[in-house]
């Protein structure tokens, strides 16, 4: 997926995604040990899955989507975390757009 994945990066998320052939789109989050400690990777992994849940209903089917937590990540303040993925989801055309 990262090889023929598009990327879309901001200093707080990377977000890759795939088509894929499945009536449902799957996400898959992680963070590297430039984050921080082990603490601070899951406190970064918890927060994304957190603000994605909450757009999970707004998302196009057929999509695989890797988002990789950046060390800012662990200090931003949560609705810059929202907006960020809002905009990141909507760039990359997997967040439904109303029309």
């Amino acid at each position: 997926m990262r090889r023929t994945g598009k990327t879309y990066a901001h200093p707080l998320v990377i977000l890759i995604s795939s088509p894929n052939e499945l009536p449902m789109t799957r996400f898959g989050v992680t963070a590297s040990k430039a984050v921080g400690s082990a603490v601070s990777r899951n406190r970064a992994k918890r927060r994304i899955r957190a603000a994605i849940h909450s757009y999970l209903p707004e998302v196009n089917a057929g999509w695989d989507v890797l988002l990789i937590a950046r060390a800012p990540l662990i200090d931003a303040e949560w609705p810059q975390i929202c907006e960020v993925l809002q905009d990141l989801l909507k760039h990359s055309k997997i967040l439904k757009t109303e029309e």
